[in-house]
């Protein structure tokens, strides 16, 4: 094998590692994003209010 195309093999395979890296730093970065909106969505939805209790009183007319 050639020294220039081994350098070559290394430089090649040396950015494609920083290509790499980039790409999972936007990708963490787009995943903490979604996560923080997921969270202001989940704060921003109301409480849920009990139910009335049953009434003894109702009469089933349907039956």
């Amino acid at each position: 094998m050639d020294v220039s195309a081994i350098a070559s093999a290394a430089t090649s395979m040396s950015q494609q590692k920083v290509v790499d890296a980039a790409g999972t730093l936007v990708l963490r970065k787009a995943l903490d994003i979604q996560a923080s909106n997921a969270a202001q969505l989940l704060q921003a939805l109301p409480t849920p209010q009990p139910a009335p209790p049953a009434s003894k009183n109702i009469i089933d007319t349907y039956a």
